[in-house]
Formats: structure tokens, C-alpha cells, sequence
């Protein structure tokens, strides 16, 4: 079955950056700035209070996890009265195998995993605005497994740990997405996938994006009239079908420009252009450059 949440992840192309033990203890507050990259925490024993940036304070327990996809900046705090000390999370972390917030020497009131990462695809803001600005969710034990295998992977040195971390981040990001419930999620691609019709237009795109799609084709896929299908799906994804489906088609296309071994008009083919020409003129409108020119500067920074 087409997968449009796979899809989306492996497109991103997360990779792991940075992971460690977290502990407060006694009266403290820390201001995390605007970071912009994905970041994470999993508690595994005690409380805290977290609040983000446009977002409803929360308390934190034992066995809850959070995922920020796009970082704005937030405070960690204990339960006693504290001046928040401000951090930035574009420095360079301290080389100690555990960050301590507060009392060093009192027994830690939490302790949390945490860390951050980096996704690599060219695409990665738009695509991110497809996700949730915040995944908070509560006992779900797989979650707490991966980031402890993650933290423990990345202590170790051992052949083969970069594809392993890769893969971790990977189940991280889908166990942490699929433990929300799509029907409560903000528009985007989980609401999207939460509402039947729309999820079998959705998966049309992805499963075959070089199909001559129309609001009319995409309609009839979802078993709804046009208009209500174009409204319906709107309200859910936060961006009209065809907008979507463009988003999509150039992000697929910058990943096959980025190989550099397929020519030009394969490239458009495969995205659902009829002549190199008209994909240029789309991908450049898109893009803000020719494909040509795109592949050979990705080419580039790769190397």
C-alpha cells in the first residue's frame, strides 16, 4: 500500500546530530532560543513544565515524549520559582555525557533523553509544514525504547552507527506521528491521512505523481463531487489539491536532479510533465532557478 507518511520522512532525510541525558533539579528555568531544526525529549522519571512558543503550557511526567519538527523557541522549567537562564541551541553542547539544570548536588526532581537533528532535503520547511508544530504524547513505551537505543548508539563507536542512527530517527519520527490522533492533529498531512477520502486522494499522488491528475480524476478517486472534494480536502491538508500535488511533484524532482544520472526529460516524465520544457518552466517558477542549474549547485555542496 502507498504510504504518504513514509513517503514524506524519507524525503525529508533526517539525520541524527546530537543526543544526552537531561536532569533538573531544585529551582530552575532554562530559555531555550529559536532553533528552527527538529528537536526531542522522552521523561523517564519525575516532572517538569514545558512551554513552546504559541502553545499551551504543559507539565511533563514519566513516559511522556515530545517532538518539535520545526523548534521555536520554548522553556523547561522545575515547580519552584526560578529566573530562566538563557541558552542557545546553535552553540556547541557541552562535551558532558548529562546536562544538569539546577542543584548539582541534590537527587535530580526529572530526567529526560533528549537531543536534536538535521533534515537534509532541500524541501525540508515546506515539507515540515505538513507535520504538527508539536507532538506531545503520553505511554506509548516504544517511543522511550528507540530514543534510549538512539542515546546509546550514539555513546558507542561502532561500525556501521551512522546507517543505524539514520534508521533510528526514522522509526523515532514515525512511532512519535502515528501516535497522534489524526482527527485532532492541526491541518496538515496527519489530518489529512486521518480523513479516508482525502487519505485515497492523497495516496493517488504519491503512489503514481506521473498520472495526469485534475481536481475532477482526484475527486473521483475520493468517490465526492469536485467542489467538495477540493473544499474537504483544503480544510484537512491546509493547501488546495493542486497545490499539493505540485509540492510534491518538485520535491520528487529534486531528488532525482540531486542523482544527476537521469536526463532531463526522464526527470520530468516521472513528475507528471509531458516535455523537459514545460517541467523547466514549472520547476524554475517553483524553484526560483532551472533544473540544470539546481542539479549542478547540489552537485556541488554534495561534493
Amino acid at each position: 500500500m502507498v504510504d504518504p507518511l513514509s513517503d514524506v520522512i524519507r524525503l525529508l532525510r533526517p539525520r541524527a546530530v546530537f543526543t544526552k541525558g537531561i536532569s533538573g533539579a531544585g529551582a530552575w528555568a532554562v530559555r531555550y532560543t529559536e532553533f528552527g531544526h527538529p528537536s526531542f525529549c522522552a521523561v523517564t522519571e519525575g516532572r517538569c513544565r514545558l512551554l513552546v512558543d504559541g502553545e499551551a503550557p504543559m507539565t511533563l511526567e514519566a513516559g511522556d515524549f515530545v517532538l518539535l519538527p520545526a523548534t521555536p523557541g520554548f522553556t523547561l522549567s522545575g515547580f519552584q520559582p526560578a529566573t530562566a537562564r538563557l541558552i542557545d541551541p546553535h552553540a556547541a553542547p557541552a562535551p558532558a555525557p548529562e546536562v544538569r539544570h539546577g542543584d548539582p548536588a541534590a537527587p535530580a526532581d526529572v530526567r529526560m533523553l533528549g537531543g536534536h537533528f538535521l533534515f537534509e532535503s532541500p524541501d525540508a520547511a515546506l515539507l515540515v509544514t505538513l507535520l504538527p508544530a508539536l507532538v506531545h504524547v503520553r505511554g506509548v513505551d516504544r517511543l522511550t525504547t528507540v530514543l534510549r537505543l538512539l542515546g546509546e548508539e550514539a555513546l558507542a563507536d561502532r561500525d556501521g552507527q551512522d546507517l543505524v542512527m539514520f534508521r533510528l530517527i526514522e522509526i523515532l519520527l514515525v512511532e512519535a506521528l502515528r501516535s497522534v490522533p489524526g482527527q485532532q492533529a492541526a491541518p496538515g498531512l496527519l489530518r489529512g491521512l486521518a480523513d479516508p477520502r482525502v487519505a485515497a486522494a492523497m495516496r493517488g499522488m504519491h503512489g503514481d505523481p506521473a498520472q495526469s491528475w485534475t481536481i475532477a480524476r482526484l475527486a473521483k478517486a475520493s468517490g465526492m463531487s469536485r467542489s467538495a472534494f477540493f473544499d474537504r480536502f483544503t480544510r484537512a491538508v491546509g493547501l488546495p489539491p493542486m497545490e499539493y500535488l505540485m509540492a510534491w511533484r518538485m520535491a520528487l524532482a529534486k531528488q532525482l536532479l540531486r542523482r544527476r544520472d537521469i536526463p532531463l526529460d526522464a526527470v520530468a516524465e516521472q513528475v507528471g510533465y509531458r516535455s523537459a520544457s514545460t517541467f523547466s518552466t514549472a520547476f524554475r517558477r517553483h524553484a526560483g532557478e532551472s533544473p540544470g542549474r539546481y542539479a549542478r549547485r547540489a552537485g556541488l555542496a554534495a561534493a
